[in-house]
């Protein structure tokens, strides 16, 4: 069997840079064009949806959140938590509320988490930081009827981590209701060696106690009413889809309420970007799963 560790690092560094797979363009141009739908989404956003910008979760500088409120009262309230992707060193919040165009329109509140990117932030302080700030989501918004998150790249890496927490040593313990968790990271070790890695100088050991393929049993215990949707790009490298294939697998084989989506049509950014779109597959199937289509 083919795995990650009998790859070279110079062919695990091509496997992992999402942006030498795009179809669509080159990868320097895929990446620009990719932080320009992201921040165009999120202008959209603010003009369609009132704000609450830099809500503080945590103590820290980096510990806030924007929230993205619908112009229509409900209370059947339900709210998606977005973790933005960047390999946990690139990108903000301040790109992140682009998929609340389509959702505030039916009632949706959608929160973007800030966390501390590297080198700023490490692995363990921004897993820490995303489970601190769904506390905190819930602790404001006590009147929420559906919590769900959705997480891009190491977004969705971030957003399993969730799903993985021991909430005993929490002041409560959340209900997920479903999770979207997009063109993920599942398995820290591979990076390694890889350049990703360089900012975030993680050892052996913080890479294996922060992946959530091997968190599977807590993730059971914390999770099991979630449902899971992992998706992945028709035109994710084969290691990225790998990760997405054995991380639904093992999901599935313990039981979880899980489905993988393989999304046509898509590279490794378009298939976030996309969610800025309510006729997008993936956001009509998160207003599906939300009794809203």
């Amino acid at each position: 069997k083919r795995t990650w560790s009998n790859i070279s690092t110079k062919e695990l560094e091509r496997q992992y840079s999402p942006s030498r797979w795009s179809r669509r363009m080159s990868a320097d141009d895929v990446i620009k064009a990719h932080v320009k739908a992201l921040k165009e989404g999120t202008e959209q956003a603010r003009s369609v949806a009132q704000t609450l910008l830099n809500v503080p979760y945590g103590e820290g500088d980096g510990e806030k959140l924007d929230v993205y409120i619908p112009n229509i009262n409900s209370l059947d309230v339900h709210l998606v938590v977005y973790i933005h992707g960047g390999y946990w060193q690139f990108l903000s919040k301040e790109e992140s509320g682009f998929m609340a165009v389509p959702l505030v329109d039916k009632g949706v509140v959608v929160v973007a988490v800030g966390y501390d990117i590297a080198p700023k932030g490490n692995m363990d302080l921004m897993v820490s930081q995303v489970r601190r700030s769904i506390v905190s989501v819930i602790q404001q918004y006590s009147h929420i009827s559906g919590l769900y998150l959705c997480g891009h790249s190491a977004g969705a890496h971030l957003a399993a981590m969730v799903l993985s927490t021991d909430w005993s040593q929490y002041s409560i313990t959340p209900q997920i209701k479903g999770a979207f968790l997009v063109s993920g990271i599942y398995d820290l070790l591979p990076i390694l060696s890889t350049y990703v890695n360089e900012p975030l100088k993680m050892t052996e050991e913080v890479a294996v106690r922060n992946s959530p393929s091997k968190l599977v049993p807590q993730l059971k215990l914390s999770s099991s009413s979630c449902q899971i949707v992992v998706a992945v790009a028709e035109n994710d490298s084969p290691e990225f889809r790998k990760q997405s294939e054995e991380f639904y697998k093992t999901l599935e084989a313990s039981g979880l309420n899980v489905t993988m989506e393989d999304v046509a049509n898509t590279d490794h950014f378009s298939i976030i970007e996309k969610l800025v779109d309510g006729e997008y597959h993936l956001t009509k199937l998160l207003l599906k799963m939300m009794g809203k289509s």
